[in-house]
């Protein structure tokens, strides 16, 4: 069982509004990746912070919804919150920031696929490989977002100081991640400020 987390407690600053409320494919940014996640992962847990109350009034799609009181200090303290809401039966966890609303289906399954197809050899195989602890979306050679991480991570990820980044973690596993390529520019689709926004409903289908 892969759990789904998306972080939606940023003050949008550079927006001016907050990003997961913004419209896209008919649904507010939020909605959206629930509605993409859920399909594919249980829970599907998304952390608020700033206008939490607002974000979850406006929000159409049923998920478990937690509450970073910390969520000045940074992101790092948000996914930590959400990470404490991850169940213990959860093999994994499909993580993505609520400003990445593009990403399509067949990534998510992708990078579901592997952990689904290694789950069934790991099962015929005496002397299996271990399966790599993070698997990363590239387009085009670039990076992207979501990305997938064993429960074994979670325990790395809760250790970061305040000062710390995710970064840290997936990069120190760099020589074991899993890079998928995809045919899907929604994953280097960071939707940080009005210009970025503009790009991407112009893009729209």
């Amino acid at each position: 069982m892969t759990a789904g987390l998306i972080l939606a407690a940023g003050v949008s600053r550079r927006m001016g509004t907050s990003k997961a409320l913004l419209r896209y494919r008919g649904e507010s940014f939020l909605d959206t990746l629930i509605g993409l996640f859920q399909a594919r992962c249980a829970p599907v847990i998304v952390v608020l912070g700033a206008a939490a109350q607002d974000v979850r009034a406006a929000t159409s799609r049923a998920a478990a919804f937690v509450e970073n009181e910390l969520w000045e200090s940074g992101q790092t303290s948000s996914m930590q919150c959400g990470l404490r809401a991850v169940p213990d039966e959860a093999t994994g966890v499909l993580f993505t920031l609520v400003d990445h609303p593009a990403v399509r289906m067949e990534t998510i399954d992708a990078l579901l696929e592997a952990d689904v197809r290694g789950g069934a050899e790991t099962g015929k195989l005496k002397h299996a490989p271990p399966r790599p602890p993070l698997r990363v979306p590239v387009y085009r050679g670039r990076n992207g977002h979501p990305i997938w991480f064993s429960r074994g991570l979670i325990s790395e990820f809760l250790a970061l100081p305040e000062s710390g980044a995710a970064r840290d973690v997936v990069r120190a596993h760099a020589s074991v991640t899993d890079f998928v390529n995809v045919d899907d520019p929604g994953v280097l689709a960071d939707i940080d400020d009005p210009a970025a926004y503009r790009a991407l409903i112009e893009a729209e289908p």
